[in-house]
């Protein structure tokens, strides 16, 4: 399938969900996400779920991350340069909606892509392969070349997986994990 078939697909999926099984479906997921070898990491970089979106409630993976000492960096979006910056999340960081209800840090400490050592990444679909569908501006791709080879790249889907993603190219970043409320997809 097509990603514009794909976006179109997995919305629609997505507003079928209730509240309740959002929160259910991402208690799942962070519960699978125990079981990663990622914990010796110090690093992880975490999207804020844009509620109007029904994405993966991530404050239960923010509670796990926080709960094992880690430092946990999240992002601003400039929506003219396509570019992403990471802050450190601290007790003091201020969080505020952009006009497209990202929630997004006001400032704080900046922290440069080589530092980060896991990224979870938001997505709509995903396949056999580790690629994946965003919304379509290439935030994430650009974000992710710019991190070291090794950092892994972790995407979170409330769906199972695809079997192929036929438009791909050569900007698309692929996915070493991705977790789901029932299973954990290795793609290395």
């Amino acid at each position: 399938m097509k990603k514009f078939d794909l976006r179109k697909k997995y919305k629609l999926f997505r507003r079928g969900l209730s509240e309740e099984l959002i929160d259910t479906y991402s208690i799942q997921i962070a519960n699978q996400i125990l079981t990663l070898p990622i914990w010796n990491k110090t690093y992880f970089h975490l999207f804020l779920s844009i509620r109007e979106q029904k994405e993966v409630e991530t404050s239960f993976i923010l509670n796990v991350l926080q709960g094992k000492d880690k430092e946990v960096l999240i992002s601003q979006s400039d929506f003219n340069s396509g570019e992403m910056r990471h802050f450190l999340l601290t007790d003091n960081t201020r969080i505020r909606k952009n006009k497209y209800n990202i929630p997004e840090p006001e400032d704080g400490i900046e922290i440069s892509e080589d530092r980060i050592e896991v990224v979870f990444v938001p997505l709509l679909a995903f396949d056999k392969n580790g690629n994946r569908v965003g919304y379509g501006k290439g935030f994430y791709d650009r974000f992710l070349a710019k991190c070291r080879q090794e950092t892994l790249k972790i995407g979170l889907s409330f769906f199972e997986v695809e079997d192929t993603i036929e438009d791909t190219d050569i900007n698309d970043v692929n996915l070493d994990y991705c977790v789901t409320p029932q299973k954990v997809y290795q793609f290395f």
